[in-house]
C-alpha cells in the first residue's frame, strides 16, 4: 500500500470523491502543510495555523496509480483558483499535493506541467506542491461525512456534483464496475 496527501478545497469533497474508485483502502480527512502541532478544526478553519484541509488516502498501486489519483483531483476541483474553491476562501482551502517521495513529486511536477502547457484550464495551475512534514487527522465528525451526511444542503449542492463527475467520468475506476 502507498499513500498520497492532497488539498481541493473542503476535505468532505476530496474525501467523498476518492471513495468511490477501486484501489482505494482509506480516505482520512485531515490537516497538514502548516506549523501548529496537533491543529483542531477551529484553529485551521480561523486561518490560524497555515494548514490546508486535507485527505491522506492509502492504495493499492497495483490497482490504482500515483497519476490516476492525480488525474482525479485535477478533474474534480480548480487548481488555477488560490485558496480558494467556490464559497469555501482561505489558505486552509487550497490546491496542495503534499508528496511523499521524490517519484511522486515527479509526478506532480510534470503532470502540472503538461495540464498547463496544454492548456487544459484557462488560467495557469496554482496548486502548492511540497514534502509531507506531517499528516494530523481531523476530529472524528468529519471523517465519512458525506456518507454520514448525504442530505445535508452542502453535500447536496457541493459534494454531489463532484462525485457525479467521477461517476461519469472515470466509470471504469468506480468500485462498482
Amino acid at each position: 500500500m502507498k499513500t498520497a496527501t492532497l488539498g481541493g478545497g473542503c476535505f468532505w469533497c476530496v474525501e467523498a470523491v476518492y471513495q468511490q474508485l477501486k484501489g482505494v483502502k482509506s480516505v482520512v480527512s485531515g490537516y497538514a502543510g502548516g506549523e501548529v502541532e496537533n491543529p483542531t478544526y477551529q484553529q485551521v478553519s480561523r486561518g490560524l495555523t497555515n494548514h490546508a484541509e486535507v485527505v491522506q488516502i492509502t492504495y493499492d498501486p497495483e490497482v490504482i496509480s500515483f497519476s490516476k489519483i492525480l488525474e482525479v483531483f485535477f478533474a474534480t476541483h480548480d487548481p488555477t483558483t488560490l485558496n480558494r474553491q467556490g464559497n469555501d476562501v482561505g489558505r486552509q482551502y487550497r490546491s496542495i499535493i503534499l508528496y511523499q517521495d521524490e517519484d511522486q513529486k515527479k509526478i506532480a511536477e510534470d503532470m502540472i506541467e503538461a495540464l498547463n502547457s496544454r492548456k487544459n484550464f484557462a488560467n495557469p495551475i496554482v496548486t502548492e506542491v511540497a514534502p509531507l512534514k506531517k499528516f494530523y487527522p481531523a476530529e472524528d465528525y468529519h471523517q465519512d461525512y458525506y456518507k454520514k451526511n448525504p442530505n445535508q444542503s452542502y453535500c447536496r449542492f457541493v459534494i454531489d456534483p463532484k462525485v457525479s463527475k467521477v461517476k461519469k467520468d472515470f466509470k471504469l475506476m468506480l468500485l462498482d464496475s
